[in-house]
């Protein structure tokens, strides 16, 4: 079955900076659209960024300049490199991969916890 599991969460101070991993399994990566959502405590699921199968990459405003995100196909891994991050930017991240043709065919990760306080 697809799994997504994700790693790299942690505790870092403001400023600091984390990079997150998402590997999947059961599934041919190359043809899902891959994204990181996050949700803070009290908060909604939100999109932070998505990487699609034609390589089209976009951001939520609130992270623009400050997150990277990447892909390896060959690795069936999604990254978020996330730099001078901010009080605020605390919440649980989460992969996600949706099918580029099948909208039926959407997963989700476990989550992985970012914590970003002094």
């Amino acid at each position: 079955q697809v799994q997504l599991v994700e790693s790299g969460g942690g505790l870092v101070h403001p400023g600091g900076s984390l990079r997150l991993a998402c590997v999947a399994s059961g599934m041919i990566f190359s043809l899902y659209d891959m994204g990181w959502y996050r949700q803070g405590p009290g908060m909604q699921r939100e999109l932070v960024a998505t990487f699609t199968t034609g390589g089209s990459i976009s951001y939520a405003d609130f992270v623009k300049g400050r997150f990277t995100i990447s892909r390896d196909n060959a690795k069936k891994a999604v990254y978020l490199q996330m730099n001078s991050l901010k009080p605020e930017d605390t919440a649980v991240y989460y992969c996600n991969a949706n099918h580029f043709r099948a909208a039926a065919l959407r997963y989700w990760g476990q989550g992985t916890q970012v914590t970003v306080s002094s």
